[in-house]
């Protein structure tokens, strides 16, 4: 086969990229080692920030969006037996929109099918040769086949574990990573949510978050040892526990439901610099983790494929490089700054180590202060919404 760019991966980036580009009337075909049904159900993200709402809609991939997301303007800080809401429309004039990133990717799939995109899954044995020349080639089994893919360019949108970012020779990337001493245990409930607005919770226990996904179900997670056992975890105990730590506003009660889903993922802060490797252009969770206190992944992921979808078009169109060249810089600095803002929540609300009382208090003055300070609220505010340029 032949095409322009090749991507390795089906997930909010890979996708979009492949839809960005064929706006731009750049040819591509994804790969995935996954089932289009693991893809589309595999529940991940669900916060999208402003800017991320508004390019998919620029994009015409709005119309679901718009129908199902969950318009959020602000979200609750609970601490101390009080609940205090950070407004953040009222003081960025943006907004957050609850849609599940497995909701992001069904959307693409059926954007890019509809315009006769070439998707292909369930690849396996998939290698990446001639990156460093002007004709790479993805080599890859299909349906009981070997088959080769000759491109352009590669983009890499396979995640941390992916082939990608292992195809390139060693002692070329850095790796910049921080792993934090706790997990969370995340469910999916057919509860209908109690809030109308996510609940940060900061605890002795422990961090818990109160999320949803729909009118209908709810996303809630609890801080763990990094080394839990969902065995250990019967739904009984999930429950008693995340009422220990959400119910502590008086008069607020939480809704149950049967547990649909129930998963422990570990926190990690990873950066890999520079995104680019000649012919091979990383994107996602390939080159960056955050831990999700923030909200950051899916939507630094989208933003990566659209600065790649311009370079590539300026590229194609113009002939220009300049674009591809300034790729990995442009796109690390946004990334940076969600990195840190990603660390400053995970820090600010989980309990970090209970031998030290010092850490403990001063989270609490930190939270009261972004209660009673404008200032410092706007500040998370605005890099929760999502800056618009960084």
């Amino acid at each position: 086969m032949r095409t322009q760019v090749g991507i390795v991966g089906a997930g909010p980036a890979g996708l979009l990229l492949s839809h960005l580009l064929h706006r731009a009337g750049i040819g591509s075909v994804v790969l995935e080692c996954r089932s289009r049904e693991y893809v589309e159900h595999r529940v991940r993200a669900g916060v999208l920030e402003q800017g991320s709402v508004d390019l998919l809609r620029r994009s015409g991939l709005g119309e679901r969006l718009d129908r199902e997301g969950l318009r959020h303007e602000g979200i609750e800080l609970r601490f101390g037996g009080a609940a205090h809401r950070i407004a953040m429309t009222e003081l960025t004039g943006r907004a957050i929109t609850v849609y599940g990133q497995q909701e992001v990717v069904k959307d693409l799939i059926a954007a890019r099918t509809a315009a006769g995109g070439e998707l292909r899954f369930e690849v396996s044995d998939v290698r990446l040769d001639g990156l460093d020349s002007d004709a790479p080639v993805i080599r890859f089994r299909h349906q009981g086949r070997d088959e080769e893919l000759h491109c352009d360019f590669v983009a890499g949108c396979d995640g941390s574990h992916g082939v990608s970012r292992a195809s390139v020779p060693a002692g070329e990337l850095t790796e910049y990573d921080r792993s934090y001493p706790f997990a969370w245990l995340g469910i999916l409930a057919a509860a209908a949510p109690a809030t109308e607005e996510l609940i940060y919770a900061h605890h002795d226990r422990g961090f818990a978050l109160y999320s949803m996904r729909s009118p209908e179900i709810s996303r809630l997670y609890l801080q763990v040892e990094p080394e839990a056992d969902l065995a250990d975890w019967p739904d009984e105990r999930i429950w008693a526990e995340l009422r220990t730590r959400l119910e502590t506003v008086p008069g607020w009660t939480l809704n149950t439901g049967p547990i649909l889903e129930k998963s422990v993922t570990g926190m990690r802060s990873l950066v890999v610099e520079p995104m680019r490797w000649r012919r091979l252009f990383l994107a996602g969770d390939a080159v960056h983790i955050v831990p999700p206190t923030g909200a950051k992944g899916m939507n630094l992921a989208l933003a990566d494929v659209t600065l790649l979808g311009d370079a590539f078009a300026a590229w194609y169109r113009d002939g220009r490089d300049d674009l591809l060249d300034s790729y990995s810089d442009t796109a690390l600095r946004r990334v940076w700054r969600a990195q840190h803002f990603s660390w400053w929540m995970t820090s600010l609300l989980h309990r970090l180590n209970t031998d030290d009382p010092y850490e403990a208090r001063l989270q609490l003055s930190t939270l009261r202060y972004l209660a009673s300070s404008r200032a410092y609220a706007t500040s998370l505010a605005e890099n929760y919404v999502g800056l618009p340029e960084v």
